[in-house]
């Protein structure tokens, strides 16, 4: 133990998280990752905020709402300009590096203005979110050439799986009882074992590729925290043996809705019931084709963790290292008739944190459950706290876990703010909703969750009595219901106007701010006594410019 911890900050895409089993799941044992919850805090009310991938990434690894960084939706680059926890961290001699998926697009076109080679020290860095990308992996499509930020095309070749895409030919497909390859991606497919063994997968892949990181980290003696970011479960639903056959339709929860929520007047929850994920993950036959593949590819993650952190016992990293383990979002498997991720109940926007500190002052909380109201972007100041970086209040947005780790006071949050701008989609296209407008916001204050629908109206629900999130409150004309929706609307727009980019704003700039009259710069003043009376000196002592 130094006085200096590292981080390891694993993120699993796509994670809903009521899929393990300290969460509460009755068929998918996930005893790894129970094993960090019974040495740590589990969290139980933590909210991303997006429900989406990219902008939900982008957050954590600025810290920063939505609304502040600006990259509002998936393929949105994040400007060139701003902060990332890498770049707060290498300010206190800290690594801040990557291996696995962020979902970042550069700014290409904000580097080209400033002059800035992509393939520089400052163009990577500003590329890949602020981390020294050790290896990423951000997956493929079916039709995408070989990607070129990742080796794990080239590891799969040099294994003898050999395509113009092996990433999708053995690692995201299978093949039928015919010896006929089958793509992941069309859903039918998702029970087949994937084609290649598990201990080639990503998932597999990735675990080694962190332990070699780690390995290097060793011997060059900096703090460092590695963002281990696994791709799945996030679609293709596709899993190697034996893990594509450990569960069936016997394993899988009774989806969560009820047949009134289809029959909804809401424009935009009609759209999304429309869209055609939503259509499909509303036939059962879909769910008992993915949901079982969904649960192996956890059952798997698991198991490499449990490899994972066996190996650092073993290297005697554990006593020193910090580990948070954590998703960018859900996946709605078919409850309230819906598919992916996208909007706000809770299983697509709650996610599951669980934090374990090896220091002994978080000794008192090990094995803990909180039910603070956290948000992705509490993360990035509770790294930074660890390794020994200042705060950074006019930059980061988060709050410090620190107070909850340790078991002081400190931390308090009244709401969770998540947003999604849906521009792109199906639902806006039906709707003919404009870019400007196709947005939407969710303020949640731990009962009720009110949903702020541009152009139409909001949708409200109230956890409290109704925590599976069934029916909508939106339009309600009971009173408390009236009084919550207009006090949550409020609450958000003060949110909102609050300032969000005045990222400038350090303590030395403030405090210059104030100094005006010292500098020279009167405003106000009727003569000299009352100049002298307001700032204790003389008028005649003021230093003309260009005088010795």
């Amino acid at each position: 133990m130094t006085d200096t911890p590292n981080v390891l900050w694993i993120m699993a895409d796509q994670l809903r998280f009521d899929y393990l089993s300290c969460y509460g799941h009755p068929h998918l044992h996930t005893p790894h990752i129970d094993a960090l919850a019974a040495r740590g805090v589990r969290f139980d009310s933590a909210y991303v905020q997006s429900p989406v991938c990219g902008p939900s990434r982008m957050s954590a690894y600025t810290g920063r709402y939505v609304r502040s960084h600006g990259s509002t939706w998936n393929g949105m680059p994040l400007r060139v300009g701003e902060p990332t926890l890498g770049d707060h961290l290498r300010e206190v001699g800290a690594r801040a590096v990557l291996v696995g998926k962020t979902h970042m697009v550069a700014d290409m076109e904000g580097m080209a203005w400033l002059g800035i080679d992509p393939k520089s020290e400052i163009g990577v860095n500003r590329s890949e979110c602020g981390f020294d990308p050790f290896e990423r992996d951000d997956g493929l499509h079916p039709d995408s050439p070989r990607q070129k930020w990742s080796a794990y095309d080239d590891y799969l070749v040099a294994h003898g799986y050999d395509s113009e895409n092996p990433w999708e030919d053995f690692a995201n497909s299978g093949l039928d009882e015919n010896g006929d390859l089958m793509s992941a991606w069309l859903l039918k497919n998702s029970r087949l074992p994937a084609n290649v063994p598990e201990e080639h997968s990503e998932t597999a892949y990735m675990t080694d590729r962190a332990m070699a990181f780690m390995e290097d980290a060793m011997q060059d003696g900096r703090p460092w925290m590695c963002h281990l970011s696994y791709i799945k479960p996030h679609w293709p639903y596709i899993v190697p043996a034996p893990y594509h056959d450990m569960y069936n339709e016997g394993h899988i929860v009774d989806p969560i809705r009820a047949d009134y929520e289809r029959e909804t007047d809401h424009p935009l929850m009609s759209a999304y019931l429309d869209a055609r994920v939503c259509q499909s993950f509303s036939r059962d036959t879909v769910r008992e084709h993915v949901i079982p593949a969904y649960m192996g590819l956890i059952k798997q993650l698991d198991d490499n963790l449990g490899r994972l952190f066996a190996w650092m016992d073993e290297k005697g990293l554990s006593e020193n290292t910090i580990i948070a383990f954590t998703s960018d979002h859900g996946d709605y498997m078919g409850d309230h008739w819906m598919g992916d991720k996208d909007f706000y109940h809770d299983m697509a926007v709650k996610v599951p944190l669980i934090i374990a500190d090896p220091r002994p002052k978080a000794d008192a909380t090990r094995g803990s459950v909180s039910d603070a109201l956290v948000e992705m972007i509490d993360l990035a100041p509770t790294f930074m706290n660890a390794l020994g970086c200042a705060a950074k209040p006019h930059v980061v947005e988060g709050r410090d876990l620190t107070p909850i780790l340790h078991d002081t006071d400190g931390f308090a949050r009244q709401y969770v703010i998540s947003e999604h701008d849906y521009h792109w989609s199906e639902m806006a296209a039906s709707l003919e909703v404009p870019q400007e407008d196709a947005h939407t916001q969710m303020i949640f204050d731990g009962r009720w969750k009110y949903i702020s629908c541009e152009t139409f109206d909001p949708i409200l629900f109230d956890l409290k009595n109704d925590p599976k999130e069934l029916t909508d409150l939106g339009r309600s004309d009971v009173p408390e219901c009236v009084e919550v929706r207009a006090r949550m609307q409020a609450a958000l727009l003060k949110w909102a106007t609050r300032h969000h980019t005045r990222i400038t704003a350090t303590k030395k700039v403030l405090a210059g701010q104030k100094k005006a009259a010292e500098e020279g710069i009167l405003i106000g003043f009727w003569d000299e006594a009352e100049f002298q009376s307001a700032t204790g000196k003389a008028f005649s002592d003021l230093k003309p410019i260009g005088k010795n």
